[in-house]
């Protein structure tokens, strides 16, 4: 492999990680303040793309506009979901509640193939199709859009956490409902709270993805299951962890295609994603273990 070719990967790569990130943002999100792990997520990601994309072309809706409603939409659904779902089965247990998401999540492709179609779609391109050329590598600039979100709103993200008086309450939540209850926080808000914005984030990494990898009602599916593995590196308690696990596991499937060497090709590109998820449980089996037996 070239230096070129090395760099060409590298960029792919961080592009494609950079997605995941977002998907995993948004499940870190929820587990910390409801410890439910929303299977769900990543349809919040296949709406902003698809949402984006009828609403530009299909009800002629100005560009940015339609963006800003694409993700609106996403963020809505997202609080709909908590409310007539999770809130609604309070009392059930976490895992009947992952289920409950597992069940939301095919209900929303159903509904989205059902009145938007199966074919794939593309958005327009953000700043045009003009690709660039940095150190040999050609770049797209919808690329660049997408690693500069990522980058953007994990800073935002941040700072909300730690700046803002519902940030705080969010992670006081996240550390413990009962003391956060006993000062005054409604935690049920906050749950609520942390469905929008992982939802959000989910509507606005499938607005800027959409140009470039396109999109449809099954997309969720593997971009759902490769941020719940970038989550889970993180144990899914920092955010930050969160978003480096996904840029890495984009990097390593993109080494991997560049390789073309044995298992290394394009056909295992997403059971790469299967190997370190075992490889976590493997090597954290031990500390879950302990963890369940002192909860």
């Amino acid at each position: 492999m070239s230096p070129d070719q090395f760099f060409q990967y590298l960029i792919s790569g961080i592009t494609q990680g950079s997605i995941y990130a977002l998907v995993a943002l948004g499940f870190t999100i929820i587990y910390a303040v409801t410890k439910i792990i929303n299977f769900a997520q990543g349809e919040f990601v296949m709406l902003g793309g698809m949402l984006s994309f009828t609403l530009i072309n299909a009800a002629g809706i100005p560009f940015v506009p339609a963006l800003l409603l694409a993700v609106l939409s996403t963020a809505v659904i997202g609080a709909v979901l908590y409310i007539l779902a999770i809130r609604t089965a309070r009392k059930a247990s976490v895992v009947s509640l992952i289920i409950i998401t597992i069940g939301a999540s095919i209900f929303i492709r159903g509904i989205v193939r059902q009145f938007l179609g199966v074919d794939s779609v593309r958005p327009p391109f953000f700043s045009g199709d003009e690709s660039l050329v940095v150190m040999g590598a050609i770049v797209r600039p919808q690329a660049l859009w997408i690693i500069g979100t990522t980058i953007v709103v994990t800073i935002i993200l941040h700072l909300f956490l730690s700046c803002t008086m519902i940030g705080n309450a969010l992670k006081a939540s996240a550390i413990s409902k009962i003391a956060a209850a006993k000062v005054g926080i409604d935690t049920r808000t906050m749950a609520l709270c942390a469905f929008i914005l992982a939802a959000t984030i989910g509507g606005i990494s499938g607005i800027v993805m959409a140009p470039l990898a396109l999109t449809s009602y099954n997309v969720g599916v593997m971009l759902g299951l490769k941020g719940f593995v970038s989550a889970s590196i993180g144990g899914f308690k920092s955010p930050i962890v969160s978003v480096i696990g996904g840029i890495t596991i984009g990097i390593v499937e993109s080494l991997a295609v560049g390789i073309n060497w044995g298992p290394f090709t394009s056909s295992y590109k997403d059971a790469i994603a299967i190997v370190v998820l075992l490889l976590i449980l493997l090597i954290r089996s031990g500390r879950l273990a302990t963890e369940e037996r002192t909860a």
